[in-house]
């Protein structure tokens, strides 16, 4: 069994910043994906930010220069922080660990951006 424990998530003004973080537990390999994505009301779930074990990094085109994925190996701990953040990127952003081609899911952190 594998568990993704998310935190971070909050409400901020536009142009500030929030930092979200996922630790993951149980059945861990070392090679595996994790990431983050995101669903805002009425839209489908998109892919934010992943970063594979050996360090490549994937972004989403509207994120990328304010967002960065990073990980911790020994912790199996993911974060993302989030900068010069828009109203746009209000959604529940939920972690991701993908390994032998089964994909868990974190619960869901909400990240609120206020105009």
């Amino acid at each position: 069994q594998v568990q993704l424990v998310e935190s971070g998530g909050g409400l901020v003004q536009a142009g500030g910043s929030l930092r979200l973080s996922c630790a993951a537990s149980g059945s861990i390999y070392r090679l595996n994906t994790m990431g983050w994505y995101r669903q805002a009301p009425g839209k489908q779930r998109e892919l934010v930010a992943r970063m594979f074990s050996g360090g490549s990094t994937n972004y989403l085109d509207s994120v990328k220069g304010r967002f960065t994925i990073s990980r911790d190996l020994a912790k199996n701990t993911v974060y993302l922080q989030m900068n010069s953040l828009k109203p746009e990127d209000t959604a529940v952003y939920y972690c991701n660990l993908l390994q032998i081609y089964i994909d868990y899911w974190g619960q869901g952190t909400q990240g609120t951006v206020s105009s």
